[in-house]
Order: structure tokens, then C-alpha cells, then sequence
């Protein structure tokens, strides 16, 4: 009887040893293109549903870009994609602050757009249509901010 408590209590706790590898947390920003801005894909937040796609996106301004006094590294957008049709839906817009300070979300009305060859919304349909991956994935906003900044001075 003794073996047994023994065996059932080695079990248990072997049992809660499993390792399960962790998911992956943050950010998979992916430069997608570099215009007035240097526009990244969150890899992490693409979502597929047949012909329809779904990912936010991090648009980095220029070193030094300030509002009213105050220093902005960039801004977050959510993005619908229609694959097969090719067009783009931005829903909303929120500002970063120097330091990764989200600003609160403002809603984009306009309507879905045919996403033109070469724009920011036909770079980022790419990212959100295909599973490509045409160059390295960044893991924090901050190394996407460097790394964009350095792409609009070249």
C-alpha cells in the first residue's frame, strides 16, 4: 500500500514537471517598406479567415519628429486586408511616444481601398496575404524604432 501512495504521489508531481515550450511573446515586426515612414508588419497579430487577412502595423517617424513639444517614435495601426481583392481597410490609428507610450486608439471611417502597387497598404498586404518573410523579424518596438530610423536617414 505504501508503494503504491508513493507511486501515485511521484506521478503527480512528475506529472506537473511537463515543460511545454512557451509561446512566442511580443512583437515579430517585419519592415515591410520605407517611405515617408518606415512601416513594419506585426507578424504576431496576423490573423487568416479564407480571402481575409488582419495584422497591426507600426508606422516609425524620422529621429527628432515632434508634436506640441513632445517626441513621437511612431504610431500603431490595425489593418483588414481583402486577399483575393486586394484592397486595404485601415481601422484606427495610435500614436508612441518617445519610450513606447501608447497613445489611445482614434477609429480610421474610410472606407477599404484598392491597395496600390508600392504603398504602405500594398506592403503590408503582402505581409498579411503571404507567409513569406523576406528579411529579419524584430522582437521589440524599440529595435524596430532603430531600425527604421536608420532606413529613412539612408
Amino acid at each position: 500500500m505504501k508503494s503504491i501512495a508513493l507511486a501515485l504521489a511521484a506521478g503527480m508531481a512528475l506529472a506537473g514537471c511537463r515543460t511545454i515550450p512557451p509561446a512566442p511573446v511580443g512583437p515579430e515586426l517585419l519592415l515591410t517598406g520605407v517611405g515617408r515612414f518606415a512601416v513594419f508588419a506585426d507578424l504576431s497579430t496576423r490573423t487568416r479567415s479564407g480571402d481575409h487577412a488582419r495584422l497591426r502595423s507600426l508606422q516609425v517617424v524620422e529621429p527628432g519628429f515632434e508634436v506640441d513639444g513632445k517626441a513621437f517614435w511612431g504610431g500603431w495601426s490595425w489593418w483588414t486586408f481583402d486577399c483575393a481583392a486586394r484592397t486595404a481597410d485601415r481601422l484606427d490609428f495610435a500614436s508612441v511616444s518617445e519610450g513606447g507610450i501608447e497613445g489611445p486608439a482614434m477609429p480610421d471611417t474610410d472606407p477599404a481601398y484598392p491597395a496600390a502597387p508600392g504603398g504602405d497598404a500594398a506592403e503590408l498586404l503582402a505581409a498579411a496575404c503571404s507567409d513569406a518573410r523576406p528579411g529579419p523579424v524584430l522582437r521589440t518596438v524599440e529595435s524596430a524604432v532603430i531600425a527604421g530610423q536608420q532606413a529613412l536617414a539612408e
